[in-house]
């Protein structure tokens, strides 16, 4: 109940303007946000590179619905790709991009165009660019532009939604060698026709892509914070006699950091999903959607509006 809630507010304008006036919403952002610039996300980058960690950089524009927007999106990326290799944080500092954000609703040759100049930036300063799952409408479109980027860029990786029921073939297809692939739980809402509804169906679905994931021969980014879901990607990894250097854990800024020092400290990369820009309120809907026990924080921001 509490995820559908948070998913239907994400798209709220009038509960984002509430959030946004609230006095404490500041501290409540910093939490999961890095901040509005490209100057504070580069601080924070490099405070979680010094502690060990890798880190994938998302600005947060993907409400894009101009060609004006869609440009700047794409400067955006360009400009701290730049920044990044200039601070010496790459390779461990990578980005992921929302085609959305690029202008996919409006253009999708634009799109790829203004992805492409991104990879080439990220190819130029030594690192990577993942592309964002969004909304099942959209999956099909982002992975035909994946397949066309790989062919310039093939480090370029992508992210899949395991409550999605498509996702297991989709799996299959990029478990090859050199594909990096990012597996995640899924924050959209969406119809049970394309997703499983119900929390554990979810998690036996996430089971069976990481299987096959792990079994292929590309690179398995697990994404999650659920303790039960990282030791079985643990085991699933001994049993395919993978090394620690063969796959790596991803997961949110701000949420269980006590969990990610533990794998690093283990020896796994750890890579931290690190979103910037002012356009966070989505951002932040979401990730209360995926645990709802952050509810809290966002109760003493709005009830402390004067």
């Amino acid at each position: 109940m509490l995820r559908t809630l948070f998913l239907a507010a994400a798209g709220s304008t009038r509960l984002g303007r509430l959030v946004e006036s609230a006095p404490v919403s500041r501290g409540l952002v910093q939490r999961f946000v890095a901040g509005p610039s490209a100057d504070e996300v580069l601080l924070v980058s490099r405070r979680l590179a010094d502690d060990g960690l890798a880190v994938s950089l998302d600005h947060l524009s993907e409400d894009t619905r101009t060609i004006e927007q869609a440009v700047a999106a794409r400067d955006e990326y360009v400009s701290v790709l730049g920044r990044l290799k200039g601070a010496g944080l790459t390779p461990a500092v990578e980005v992921s991009v929302k085609l959305s954000a690029l202008g996919q609703r409006i253009d999708e040759k634009l799109a790829y165009e203004h992805a492409r100049a991104i990879c080439a930036a990220a190819a130029e300063a030594g690192t990577t660019v993942t592309l964002d799952a969004e909304d099942h409408n959209s999956t099909d479109a982002t992975l035909e532009t994946l397949t066309e980027l790989r062919r310039d860029f093939p480090s370029t990786g992508a992210a899949l939604q395991a409550y999605l029921r498509r996702t297991e073939g989709d799996c299959r297809e990029l478990a090859t060698a050199g594909s990096r692939v990012r597996l995640c739980k899924g924050a959209y809402a969406e119809p049970e026709s394309v997703a499983f509804q119900s929390a554990l169906d979810v998690d036996k679905s996430f089971v069976r892509c990481l299987n096959i994931l792990m079994a292929g021969e590309g690179y398995p980014m697990v994404a999650t914070h659920d303790t039960r879901l990282i030791a079985i990607a643990e085991d699933r990894a001994r049993w395919f006699d993978r090394s620690t250097t063969e796959y790596e854990f991803q997961m949110q800024y701000g949420v269980r950091p006590e969990e990610q020092a533990r794998l690093a400290g283990g020896g796994h990369t750890v890579r931290i999903h690190l979103p910037y820009g002012e356009e966070w309120y989505g951002h932040l809907m979401r990730r209360l959607a995926e645990r709802p026990a952050n509810v809290g924080f966002l109760a003493r921001a709005v009830a402390s509006r004067k």
